[in-house]
C-alpha cells in the first residue's frame, strides 16, 4: 500500500447562494475570495499554499451540489489558532455548533459551525 503525504487532494463544500457563501467565507477568513467558472460550474477558491504543496478546496454552485449538515465531514485549516477564524462566524452569518474544544496535546483543538448554506464544517488547529 501506497501511504500518501495527505488523505485529501481537494475538496467542494456545495452552496445555494454563491454570492452569500462567498461573503460568508470571505468575511471569516478575512481575505477576498478568488472566484472562477468550471465548465457550469462556480467556485469560490479557500485560502491554501499552493506553491508549498498544500491541499485546497472551494464553494462550489452548480447542478449537483447541494449543501446538507448530514454529509461528509471537512476539516478546515484554522492557522495557529482556530478562534481567529471562529471568532467571525456568527458575525458572517454562521452559527457555531460546537466551541474551541482540545481533542489532546498532540493532535490540538477542533471546533463545528455552520456555514450561510447549511453545511456543518468542522475547523482544526494545533492551539
Amino acid at each position: 500500500m501506497e501511504l500518501n503525504t495527505n488523505a485529501i487532494n481537494w475538496f467542494e463544500i456545495p452552496v445555494t447562494d454563491f454570492k452569500r457563501a462567498r461573503q460568508f467565507y470571505s468575511a471569516i477568513y478575512a481575505y477576498e475570495m478568488p472566484e472562477m467558472e468550471m465548465g457550469p460550474v462556480t467556485m469560490g477558491m479557500l485560502p491554501y499554499d499552493q506553491n508549498a504543496g498544500g491541499v485546497g478546496g472551494a464553494i462550489c454552485f452548480g447542478e449537483g451540489y447541494e449543501p446538507s449538515n448530514k454529509g461528509t465531514k471537512v476539516y478546515l485549516n484554522g492557522g495557529s489558532d482556530l478562534n481567529q477564524v471562529l471568532n467571525r462566524v456568527e458575525s458572517a452569518g454562521g452559527a457555531i455548533v460546537l466551541p474551541k474544544m482540545l481533542i489532546s496535546e498532540d493532535l490540538g483543538y477542533f471546533a463545528i459551525f455552520t456555514d450561510t448554506e447549511g453545511n456543518q464544517i468542522s475547523i482544526h488547529s494545533m492551539h
